[in-house]
């Protein structure tokens, strides 16, 4: 049971990484927009867009298969983490009560904070997580 789910986990949370990393590749205006909106605009060129929606992609597939963990993991918690930070007045008022008003708040990104955390658990628990590439490739060697 724990195998299956830190593997779910490890996918599920790389998945965003993908889906992001895809939309910013495919279509960076979108992914400027929301750097306009979100993070003063830092970030929103085109051409750094295109280039991050690509190493997004990268990261997100090296944790979905499991592969170079000990740096896609710690990569994938920088990304959703620091994500996290960025839009720390919608994780501390979601519902518009007090640091934002109704109007402002997005309650959409509350699960920021979960995805946040889940990324530093499984950081912490990589060695307990064997249904990876790594571990697999590991094997082999050791079997030779």
């Amino acid at each position: 049971m724990k195998q299956f789910a830190l593997v779910s986990l490890r996918v599920a949370t790389a998945l965003l990484l993908v889906v992001w990393g895809l939309i910013r590749v495919t279509a960076p205006e979108k992914g400027a927009g929301v750097s306009a909106k979100y993070y003063s605009g830092l970030g929103s060129a085109k051409v750094i867009q295109v280039v991050w929606g690509a190493a997004l992609l990268i990261i997100g597939m090296l944790v979905i298969i499991g592969l170079f963990r000990r740096f896609a993991l710690v990569a994938q918690a920088v990304v959703l983490v620091f994500g996290a930070l960025t839009i720390w007045k919608y994780l501390l008022d979601p519902l518009g009560l007090y640091l934002l008003t109704p109007e402002t708040s997005n309650v959409l990104f509350f699960p920021s904070l979960a995805l946040a955390f889940a990324s530093l658990l499984l950081v912490a628990m990589r060695d307990e997580d064997r249904w990876s590439l790594d571990c697999l490739l590991e094997a082999r060697r050791a079997g030779k």
